[in-house]
């Protein structure tokens, strides 16, 4: 298990519980965070669960897959810690991880 916050464009918080093996995105869904949509569920064939990843995490959520980065194509406000959260598997090193959601998502 692993902490993760979700934080709204708004700046609401939303600090859950994530089973290890499971993605971001899917934490974020079992646990009913406002903002990811993840339409494609979970595929990386949408940009829907477009989070941006606080900089002290960015090498521990691992590198950006080429499909990964064309989705992001599709994705509004892309910034260089943007992450389809369907593609960042939770692992017990993930623990207190935080992600921002961009304001497009609401």
């Amino acid at each position: 298990m692993a902490k993760i916050t979700y934080i709204e464009h708004d700046g609401t918080e939303h600090t859950v519980d994530v089973k290890t093996g499971l993605s971001v995105m899917e934490g974020a869904i079992k646990n009913n965070i406002p903002g990811i949509d993840a339409d494609c569920g979970g595929a990386c064939a949408c940009a829907t669960c477009h989070v941006y990843v606080d900089e002290a995490w960015t090498s521990k959520t691992g590198e950006k897959s080429a499909m990964e980065e064309s989705m992001l194509d599709f994705a509004e406000n892309v910034e260089p810690s943007s992450r389809l959260s369907c593609q960042i598997k939770v692992t017990d090193g993930l623990d207190g991880l935080t992600v921002r959601l961009p304001e497009s998502q609401h």
